[in-house]
């Protein structure tokens, strides 16, 4: 039995901190009630310390995909396209199950936008996922297309950040 009637489309983007850390608030909100979640990660091939943390969550099923380091959109290789072509084979054996209440698509934007992933499967997901479940996409520059299929759309903006301070990325707050 499902706890939504009716799922939405969320869409987090934009320059700014915090798209992942609202879409897990979510799981965590769903695990909360007693819902299930599943999270595909797409170029997050590296023990993160929310996948520990998840872990503690009952409902919560996590998939990593990507390398274990940093993708440059001008040095995708070979294994950047399998690890995203293993991402949404995972999304799509979780959407097909219905036992999911909560589908998010971490960092499903920044496939796109390099190139792993193509809009129309992306699209295709969505329009052919059950009536009941919720899904989110996360990351930067998501394509026209989803956001104008999106009910929700949030676009986190960049005011100021500690890292143009020379503040690195800290283990608990950013990674």
């Amino acid at each position: 039995m499902s706890l939504l009637e009716q799922g939405l489309i969320h869409i987090y983007m934009g320059d700014g901190k915090g798209k992942t850390s609202s879409a897990l608030g979510l799981a965590v909100r769903m695990a909360g009630c007693g819902g299930k979640t599943a999270i595909i990660q797409f170029m997050k091939g590296w023990e993160y310390s929310e996948v520990k943390g998840l872990s503690y969550l009952p409902g919560v099923h996590l998939v990593q995909t990507g390398r274990p380091d940093y993708v440059y959109p001008d040095a995708v290789t070979p294994e950047d396209y399998t690890e995203a072509e293993r991402g949404l084979r995972a999304a799509r054996e979780f959407l097909s199950s219905g036992e999911y209440d909560l589908v998010i698509l971490d960092e499903i934007s920044v496939a796109l936008s390099f190139g792993l992933v193509r809009t129309e499967e992306v699209l295709e997901l969505i329009q052919e996922k059950p009536r009941h479940v919720e899904i989110v996409l996360t990351g930067r520059n998501p394509p026209p297309e989803l956001v104008a299929l999106a009910d929700l759309v949030t676009d986190m903006r960049e005011v100021r950040h500690p890292y143009t301070r020379g503040i690195l990325a800290r283990r608990g707050i950013d990674c």
